[in-house]
């Protein structure tokens, strides 16, 4: 479906059917978590043995989000991609401490933000962001402050 979806999109904009997009597409959905460019690019050359340019993947990544195959995410400095056609709405656990990204599917959230009014405006997709410390950094910070304090006190 997402092959005849990303040939209609292309066909309507007037781009190149090119195999190399085609086969950045069926890397894409391969992967089922976020990626990044580089992660893209040594799958592409080491398990599919297709070698593309990184200026191919950026232009290809580009039409894919235009037609609504990807998403784009910034989780802090780090920028990740995912596939997003009939995939479920989730939510984005991210560490400030480590980068880990965890997806988290909360049900009564989506409902209330889903279920909400806007004031001229028609929601059509949402991302959320949640960022605090997971569990191993909170350990490791507790373990770390407990041995400072155990210091001072000798």
């Amino acid at each position: 479906m997402v092959r005849q979806i990303f040939t209609e999109y292309l066909s309507l904009h007037g781009h190149r059917k090119t195999p190399e997009r085609y086969a950045i597409l069926d890397t894409i959905y391969s992967f089922d978590t976020h990626f990044d460019i580089d992660t893209l690019f040594d799958r592409l050359a080491n398990e599919e043995n297709f070698r593309v340019s990184r200026a191919t993947l950026y232009n290809t990544i580009l039409l894919l989000q235009d037609a609504h195959l990807v998403v784009k995410h910034k989780f802090g400095h780090d920028t990740q991609y995912e596939r997003c056609y009939n995939s479920y709405t989730h939510h984005h656990q991210i560490c400030t401490q480590c980068g880990k990204v965890e997806e988290v599917q909360d049900d009564a959230l989506r409902q209330v933000i889903e279920g909400s009014k806007h004031n001229r405006f028609v929601l059509s997709h949402y991302s959320l962001y949640l960022y605090g410390l997971c569990t191993k950094c909170n350990r490791a910070n507790k373990r770390k402050l407990k041995d400072q304090i155990k210091k001072k006190e000798k």
